[in-house]
């Protein structure tokens, strides 16, 4: 557990992204198994322990120490796992035997719910303040080191001398402690066999398009459709085998059963998730919203926001590998295969165009339609995992910008766990400031520096790590489009807020007013 628990530290306190490999490599060469296998799961976030919740530890923690001390120093850290792993009072003589991760791991997962409180308490007794820590987060999930699930699967690959994208393509087919893929990188046994075909395949991404880089292209070396505003999917079924993943390799196929139920092929197509309205156009991001990050779906959802995929590339199709195949080729065998009716899918349309002055014209249009923006592919170009430079690229519409007052402000997480990163913004209405929109990012670290510095200078109400503020500080905040929604208090939620410029110069009575979001909704 300590080795968990030093590289947990190592990596809130290193920045950069191959030192950060380098962590991790070093920690998977030394650590053995089951434990390097169990902190890939923890750090990609494919651990859980239903019989070890938060309130189990505050409620061990309150036995401890003293109540009111407890509740003061939580509001002040902000953070149950830091808190307890500081506070608590260390024995006079501890526990001698220190848990390895694999232990820890399994006991929790075979402990009933009334033994977990004892087995928890034991450990806590036996690590020190560091160990205390990692064990809490472990148990908590959100580790919050500056590593994501891509991060952590690209160390093994590195690691092991594979392509990224082969551990992306095994990964789904595993599970935790990850025995047989630790082998297969070390070269010490074949590549694990995994169901073929339902399994997820990396995604293939575009590049942004600068406009002057429209000079040195061809248009006629180049297909265009529309870049919809829903979710990069791929539908994944084969062998009575259906699944449905998200661009990062999730499968969120339980809260979409009406697409499972639909994948009645066998081929891996990529698309967009959509909710579409009754004359069958796309709805607006919101109401995809509505079904999005549920483990369970009503009727009443199924009814209301039926959810359709409109079909970008298709990868795989009866066991055949397209993906070595031009995008012009894959395109005709798409054709052809929605010649039969394909219930919830349908097929995103080509553009025709003939110079770029035609394209830009309807991408300029194309706000009006609810749409993101186009994509531009090479016809000769195959299906490459990653963000390859040149075959793909997104040519988005431009942002909409409005100017909002700080309201609130968080501590961040991981290197900036000790400023106050996180910003709740809002537009006036009436006489009052109400919430539209969050953001954390499109700021430099000094602009960060002055932020905190105004925040700790202004604060006056504090709610745990959150700290309310008077409205003094204006934020010009860009995004991409403006919904209704009931689940917000301004009746508004922003799509994509990001911090655009910190308007130190402007008056907060003239930041702009609620209805002036209101006007800009799709």
């Amino acid at each position: 557990m300590m080795a968990f628990a030093r590289l947990l530290d190592s990596l809130v306190y290193t920045g950069g992204r191959n030192a950060k490999l380098r962590l991790m490599a070093d920690y998977f060469t030394h650590a053995p198994d089951p434990d390097r296998g169990y902190a890939l799961a923890a750090l990609t976030g494919g651990l859980d322990f239903p019989n070890a919740k938060p309130a189990l530890i505050r409620d061990l923690a309150a036995r401890r120490v003293d109540p009111v001390l407890f509740a003061m120093s939580y509001d002040y850290v902000g953070d149950l796992a830091e808190t307890v792993a500081l506070i608590w009072p260390e024995r006079p003589q501890p526990a001698a035997h220190v848990p390895e991760l694999g232990e820890i791991v399994e006991a929790l997962r075979l402990t009933p719910k009334d033994g977990v409180a004892g087995l928890l308490e034991g450990w806590l007794d036996s690590l020190d303040a560091t160990g205390r820590w990692a064990l809490l987060k472990l148990i908590t999930g959100g580790l919050r080191v500056g590593v994501s699930a891509r991060l952590a699967k690209t160390a093994v690959a590195e690691w092991g001398g594979r392509d990224a994208a082969e551990i992306e393509e095994v990964w789904h087919g595993l599970k935790p402690p990850y025995a047989g893929l630790f082998a297969w990188a070390e070269g010490l046994a074949d590549r694990p066999a995994v169901e073929d075909g339902a399994t997820f395949r990396p995604f293939m991404l575009a590049t942004p398009l600068e406009e002057r880089d429209l000079a040195g292209l061809d248009p006629a070396d180049f297909a265009a459709e529309w870049k919809w505003d829903g979710i990069r999917v791929q539908v994944a079924a084969r062998g009575g085998t259906r699944r449905l993943f998200a661009r990062s390799g999730d499968d969120v196929g339980g809260a979409f059963p009406d697409i499972l139920e639909a994948a009645t092929f066998d081929a891996v197509i990529d698309g967009e998730l959509l909710v579409v309205a009754p004359d069958g156009e796309p709805a607006s991001f919101n109401h995809l919203q509505q079904r999005l990050n549920r483990k369970t779906v009503t009727p009443k959802m199924l009814r209301d926001y039926p959810a359709h995929v409109r079909v970008y590339d298709m990868l795989f199709c009866e066991g055949e590998d397209l993906r070595p195949l031009p995008f012009a080729e894959r395109r005709a065998r798409l054709e052809r295969w929605f010649a039969r009716p394909r219930p919830r899918l349908d097929l995103s349309p080509l553009l025709p165009f003939e110079s770029w002055d035609q394209l830009a014209a309807l991408r300029d249009a194309a706000r009006q339609n609810g749409i993101e923006g186009l994509m531009l592919k090479r016809k000769d170009s195959p299906y490459l995992s990653g963000r390859p430079k040149g075959p793909w690229f997104k040519w988005k519409r431009d942002a909409l910008t409005v100017d909002a007052v700080l309201m609130y402000a968080q501590r961040g997480h991981g290197k900036r766990s000790s400023y106050y990163s996180d910003y709740t913004f809002g537009a006036w209405s009436g006489g009052a400031l109400v919430p539209v929109g969050k953001a954390y990012f499109g700021f430099t670290d000094e602009e960060l520096l002055q932020i905190d510095r105004w925040v700790r200078a202004n604060t006056v109400n504090r709610f745990g790590p959150v700290r309310e503020v008077r409205p003094g500080l204006v934020f010009e905040v860009a995004f991409d489009s403006v919904h209704a929604s009931g689940r917000h208090k301004s009746g508004v939620a922003l799509r994509f807020p990001r911090i655009a410029r910190i308007r130190w110069d402007k008056p907060a009575a003239e930041a702009d007013r609620l209805e002036a979001l209101e006007a800009l909704i799709s």
